[in-house]
């Protein structure tokens, strides 16, 4: 974050002739730390706490730190190659190295005996697994050349996305002002809304990432107050968002502000399709000069041109085989992520800084052996792609309390079952299932994290079930009014240690000005029982229990007996609630508030179910 420092660390590592692999892999993992930690950084600090400008710097160091990492594997990879003789394979006499590391798998051959039987080569790990592999054109059989597999297990090349400069701004309606029955209850419901652990939580407003649901309960306080102040309703909108970090509102913009240019034939979209599974980059390199070994004396060559590449392109003549000019090539895909279609194969265009399609051909697809082989006109850095909203829009979700500042979120997809835990400030990924596999994502899964790590670590892996501003127009939604979905998720996290929340059929039904969900008070570690949710519906302004229940043949907003309209949903619940319910709200901590908070706003589940 101090710009001087990390200019030196730059230089410093730039001018280190140390130019070992695994030298060079133990330093570019410190690296890829220094690049998360930005990273979470930007996404995590809220808006008041960090400007523009700050956000700007981060991300050129950002981009400086990716640039000089990848240099330095090609240093080492020019290292590798000047010692080509010594990695000879007995068998073909040439050069084959694989390593494969935490973040990536280098597998380099070299055309030492210049033999056109060895055109095709697959590379084996030290557990003799399979790792990647390719098909030689024959124009390059009998060439003093090498080819290397790169395959960065993160990706480095797809242009980053922009980060949002200021929240959205929500706009909330003004409704006519209530008129409290009696001066008696106005005094009652002021006094309900000044807990113990409400007035202790508040203190904390100014804590950096947490400080969205601490200003929020200052906001449910002063409702109770203040309903009958037409100009609150305006100044309610500024509150909701007054604190929040950019990860926060990434999902909250508007997409008809926020057109989306129309793409070229052949180029992704990467707003619609997301990089699954890391880079593959696939060079063809210009093998340096080998030492000679004569009476004695070791020579060799030295050039100073560094790591150059081989520029090749299939061109095929008239009644040429146009398999002995196309370069072919085998990938493995990482145990770590999920597929669940058949992935999209791009090619990267550094002029255009875009990812296509054409110039790939034959694919075959083994998804059970986890491999792909296909043919391509060059050699080019590629990478798999999956529909970025295929997980969308959800089945059905449910917020679950398992006791205090604990409790389990589910999220039901078309391919898969999410089970996130939250325990304090901490989520982790408790379970993921498909019809056909239970034990998916091992090396995340029961690992505790903050909210926004797990979230970027899960949609990473290839499981989004996080929204973005522009995913309305890739996916059916159920348009609501931003401000009630905000608000409703602020309000849900808020007693969420003892009630439970879930997903309603009627939500289609109650207009885009209302959110409908079903919710109950649960105090037991068991599921929750079919017969004892309740509906509940909220404006942002107006909460009320409708009369109706799931199964009911239509829907109707009719308030439902022996209950009251509240302004809040949060006087709503503690009306249905226990002594002992209340009480464990009271308890709850803040931290816990807002990773709940936190999730809810991630997924949007009144949107995307």
């Amino acid at each position: 974050m101090i710009l001087q420092e990390i200019n030196t660390f730059m230089s410093l590592w730039k001018e280190d002739t140390n130019n070992d692999i695994f030298t060079i892999i133990e330093k570019g993992n410190r690296v890829l730390d220094l690049i998360d930690k930005l990273e979470m950084c930007i996404l995590d600090t809220p808006f008041h706490e960090l400007s523009p400008k700050d956000v700007t710097q981060y991300h050129e160091t950002i981009l400086q730190l990716q640039a000089l990492l990848h240099h330095k594997y090609n240093e080492a990879t020019e290292h590798l190659l000047k010692q080509a003789s010594s990695y000879a394979e007995s068998e073909s006499g040439n050069m084959e190295v694989v390593i494969k590391r935490q973040n990536i798998t280098l597998c380099v051959w070299a055309n030492l005996k210049k033999n056109p039987k060895f055109r095709s080569q697959c590379f084996y790990d030290d557990q003799k697994q399979p790792c990647n592999g390719f098909d030689l054109p024959k124009p390059l059989a009998i060439c003093d050349v090498a080819v290397r597999i790169l395959h960065t297990h993160y990706d480095h090349v797809s242009p980053s996305q922009a980060y949002p400069k200021e929240p959205p701004a929500l706009e909330m309606p003004i409704q006519k002002p209530v008129t409290p029955v009696s001066s008696v209850e106005a005094k009652a419901t002021k006094s309900q809304m000044s807990p113990a652990n409400l007035e202790t939580r508040s203190e904390h407003s100014t804590i950096r990432s947490k400080s969205a649901t601490s200003v929020f309960i200052e906001e449910v306080k002063s409702s109770a107050v203040e309903t009958e102040n037409t100009e609150y309703a305006t100044d309610k909108s500024s509150i909701l968002l007054q604190t929040v970090s950019r990860a926060h509102v990434s999902s909250l913009y508007c997409p008809s502000i926020r057109e989306l240019e129309p793409m070229e034939e052949y180029i992704v979209d990467l707003h619609q399709f997301m990089p699954v599974g890391g880079i593959y980059h696939f060079d063809a390199l210009k093998l340096p000069p080998q030492a000679k070994h004569v009476k004695g004396w070791t020579m060799v060559e030295v050039l100073d041109t560094g790591l150059e590449f081989c520029p090749y392109t299939a061109v095929c003549e008239e009644n040429e085989d146009p398999s002995n000019l196309t370069v072919g090539i085998t990938v493995r895909l990482l145990d770590s992520v999920i597929f669940f279609e058949e992935p999209l194969i791009a090619r990267w265009n550094p002029a255009e800084k875009s990812w296509r399609t054409d110039d790939i051909g034959e694919v075959v697809y083994n998804m059970q052996e986890k491999e792909i082989a296909f043919k391509m006109n060059g050699f080019f850095t590629i990478t798999l792609l999956q529909d970025a909203h295929l997980n969308m829009p959800y089945q059905s979700w449910e917020l679950r309390p398992t006791g205090l500042d604990e409790a389990a979120f589910c999220v039901l997809t078309t391919f898969a079952e999410v089970q996130i835990d939250i325990k304090a400030n901490q989520c982790m990924l408790a379970s993921i299932a498909t019809n056909e596999d239970t034990d998916l994502l091992a090396n995340i899964r029961g690992k505790w994290m903050t909210p926004l790590s797990l979230i970027l670590a899960v949609k990473r892996a290839g499981m989004n079930i996080f929204p973005a501003d522009y995913s309305p127009k890739y996916v059916s939604v159920n348009n609501k009014s931003l401000t009630a979905e905000v608000t409703t998720y602020q309000q849900m996290a808020l007693v969420a240690s003892s009630f439970a929340f879930s997903w309603s059929k009627w939500n289609l039904e109650s207009g885009e000005d209302n959110v409908v969900f079903k919710a109950c008070e649960h105090l037991a570690q068991e599921p929750v029982k079919e017969d004892n949710w309740a509906l509940y519906m909220f404006s942002g302004q107006r909460a009320q229990r409708l009369e109706i229940t799931e199964e009911s043949e239509a829907f109707s907003n009719n308030i439902a007996e022996d209950t009251e309209f509240h302004s809040t949903l949060y006087h709503l619940i503690k009306d249905a609630s226990s002594e002992e319910g209340m009480e464990r709200v009271s308890k709850t901590h803040y931290l816990f508030i807002d990773a709940v908070y936190q999730l809810l706003l991630a997924t949007r589940v009144l949107t995307y179910s």
